[in-house]
């Protein structure tokens, strides 16, 4: 676990991050797991209806996209599906470009830096594995630290509480409009990435402040992006 500082005289800053789609390539793995946990269980579900939901909570996903006359008592067996569908992906799962270079810049320049993910917990330890950049990450959360999934900010308030750090002091990078809504609910200035497959005017309708295309894209822009505000501070080494 990567060690963070305080700096002299202020409060602690810190960035949390979104995984899915933000920082690992899996949102369409995510709609194609969905899809077929749907078809498992006799729902023909268009895959642009279903990626447009990716990265809000499961339950939420399927009561959005189900009708809501169906039988509820098959709602956790298509998520559970979902689940093995998906995991079957985890050998493909890559980090996106930058991905690892954007978190390690981010921790170099003194803030926490917070996976602030809804992801199953097994899920996530594989992609951070895949990753491989926990030197950089000051904690993480899984589905397991929130009541409620995204839209609500849940997940946010425990990952801003699990590295000590102010609403007002973080940024959010995300790739989903549920992204940005659950840290518009916090306050939080929330940045876009389109590397999840949605457009960069759905995400500023959504409330983000800037737009990038990825990781990397990001990264060419840090001092001038929003969490450039966080990153006067020395290097750590």
């Amino acid at each position: 676990m990567a060690e963070s500082t305080t700096p002299p005289g202020g409060s602690r800053r810190g960035v949390l991050f979104d995984v899915d789609g933000t920082l690992i390539d899996s949102s369409y793995i995510h709609t194609v797991a969905w899809w077929g946990a749907f078809r498992q269980y006799g729902h023909d579900v268009p895959m642009a209806a279903i990626h447009r939901l990716v990265g809000m909570g499961g339950a939420r996903l399927v009561d959005q996209l189900l009708p809501s006359g169906r039988d509820r008592e098959e709602d956790e067996d298509i998520m559970a599906s979902h689940g093995a569908l998906y995991a079957s992906h985890w050998p493909t799962l890559r980090a996106l470009d930058g991905a690892k270079d954007l978190l390690g810049r981010c921790h170099t320049g003194g803030v926490a830096v917070a996976l602030a993910s809804s992801a199953r917990q097994r899920d996530l330890e594989v992609m951070r594995s895949v990753l491989d950049a926990d030197a950089f990450i000051d904690a993480a959360t899984s589905a397991n630290d929130a009541e409620e999934s995204k839209p609500a900010p849940d997940i946010l308030e425990a990952a801003l509480k699990a590295v000590g750090v102010d609403a007002a002091d973080a940024v959010y990078v995300g790739d989903a409009v549920w992204d940005m809504k659950a840290a518009g609910a916090l306050g939080i200035p929330a940045i876009g990435l389109t590397c999840g497959g949605i457009h960069a005017a759905e995400l500023r309708e959504a409330g983000a402040v800037e737009v990038y295309d990825g990781p990397r894209h990001l990264l060419q822009n840090l001092g001038t992006s929003a969490i450039g505000r966080l990153l006067p501070l020395e290097p750590r080494s």
